[in-house]
Formats: C-alpha cells, structure tokens, sequence
C-alpha cells in the first residue's frame, strides 16, 4: 500500500528528467495515448459491427469535441458512433478537410488519436452496453476494411441532426495514411515506429 502511495506522490511532483525517462518506456501507441488527454470513449458502428475505441486529443479545442458529441437525450457525451458515409483518400478531398481545419483554427476543429478500447478502461465509468444486433470486434477490422476502401469514415454531426441553435459538424475517421500521419510526428519521434493500428479523427465545427 505504501508503494501505491509513493506512485501517486511522484506523478504528482514529475520532474522534466523523470518525464523524459517515462516516454523512454513507451511501447506501444496506445502507452502514448494514454500521455493524452481521454476525449471520448464509447462504440465505432459501421453496418452491423461494433468497435469499442478511447479517442485522446492530439491538437484543437476539447469544447468542440463535448459540443458536437452530446447526446441531446440524456446531456452526457454519446457512447455511440455510426459511420454513415465514407470521403475516398484522394487529394482533393484531403485539400477540402485541411481547408476546413485551417477555417476552423484555432477553436473549431479537434485531432484525435483513437485506438483499441478496452472494458474498464474508460476513466467516465463502465463501457457502454452493445445491442444485441451488433458484433463487438477489434478497431483493426475496421481500420484493415477503410484501408481496402482507400477511404476515411464520415459522420454529420450532432448524431439526429441539429436542434434550434446547435453547432453541426463532421467527424472525419482516418486509417492510416500519409494525411494523418502529419498528426502522429510527436508519437513517431517517441516510439520510432507505429505498429499498433489506429485511426487519426478530424472533427471540424461548420462555420456560418
């Protein structure tokens, strides 16, 4: 019990040379993102599979993340994200989602890092239940099935479409490709190598 506590203490008070030892010991990319801040945490739903993924902000303002995820029924943040559409990886597609983010700069838009959840793992409490319809199955199939599409995930947000005043948005999910990686440089020069498969999202706020 005393160790535990020692550990608490020392994260507390971290100095930059412990700092530095502690991103030696970083693995895999998912030890990295758990350096980030936890964003969102809930189900992936493309068709009738479902993939439990921990999403931690890379860069952008959390506000917009916690406004374009709320779920309108209960005020909390959505557990679930269905995948309706997908923006083929060509360059000029690519050109309209990095014109959006610069539009969107420097409180609009958020970069997420999103990786393989795990039960228990979220820190706002118990995974969401999965309904009886849907697979529950790895982030890797899914990231392994938009790579064969050549292709990122899209989802209009708020999810039901906006009410009144509301902020709408897109979710953009990206497999890995030479577009999110200009995102994972800070990881890359941690890790030296990113084996672990993940998924960059783009979430940009609509500008009036």
């Amino acid at each position: 019990m005393r160790k535990e506590n020692h550990t608490t203490e020392a994260s507390e008070s971290k100095t930059h040379e412990e700092s530095k030892l502690e991103t030696k010991k970083l693995k895999s990319l998912s030890d990295y993102a758990h350096t980030l801040q936890l964003a969102w945490h809930g189900l992936l739903v493309l068709k009738n599979s479902c993939f439990p993924t921990s999403m931690h902000i890379l860069e952008g303002d959390l506000g917009v993340i916690n406004g374009l995820l709320k779920d309108h029924l209960s005020g909390g943040k959505l557990t679930q994200l269905k995948i309706a559409q997908r923006l083929r990886l060509d360059q000029p597609k690519l050109d309209e989602v990095t014109r959006r983010i610069k539009q969107g700069s420097p409180n609009g838009y958020a970069v997420l890092l999103a990786t393989q959840s795990t039960p228990g793992a979220s820190a706002e409490g118990t995974f969401p239940a999965v309904e009886p319809s849907l697979q529950r199955r790895l982030l890797r199939n899914l990231v392994s099935y938009l790579k064969q599409k050549q292709a990122a995930g899209v989802i209009s947000l708020p999810v039901g479409g906006a009410k009144g005043r509301d902020s709408t948005g897109m979710l953009y999910a990206f497999p890995p490709c030479e577009f999110s990686q200009q995102y994972l440089q800070s990881a890359l020069r941690t890790l030296g190598k990113l084996e672990e498969e993940h998924m960059v999202i783009v979430i940009v706020k609509d500008t009036a």
